[in-house]
């Protein structure tokens, strides 16, 4: 169970820490972000919108209450920012090689997300033991 804890809290931690970055980045209007959205074709309100649901779901994960439904929702948002972000690529630009680094990011969410099932069981098999 310890081994799962430390490896849960490094990856969430590491995509919830990236995910506020770009949140912040996003409603703050950054000019990087700001021309990379307007490229893709979004205006400015929206970026703002995604920055404030990426800075929320980042927080619904690093919170260490037991809300397993604002954890799943969270995570369930973070797949379909990550899954929007990658399509409103590809259909922008065709496919590009730098798509296939969001696979990174992909990778962070799904191994957070395993190893917070993993951690909940493991703790629900720990409190019917007692």
């Amino acid at each position: 169970m310890k081994t799962t804890n430390i490896l849960f809290w490094i990856v969430t931690i590491l995509f919830a820490g990236f995910m506020l970055f770009v949140g912040y980045s996003e409603i703050t209007l950054d000019p990087k972000g700001t021309a990379m959205m307007q490229q893709l074709g979004y205006p400015n309100y929206f970026t703002v919108f995604l920055g404030w649901t990426k800075i929320l779901g980042a927080i619904a994960l690093l919170v260490p209450a037991n809300l397993p439904r604002l954890k799943e929702w969270a995570y369930a948002g973070f797949f379909f920012d990550l899954v929007g972000a990658a399509y409103s690529q590809i259909a922008v630009g065709g496919f590009n090689p730098q798509v296939l680094f969001m696979l990174v990011f992909f990778l962070f969410l799904f191994l957070s997300y395993y190893f917070y099932h993993r951690r909940r069981s493991q703790q629900l098999n720990l409190a019917a033991a007692r």
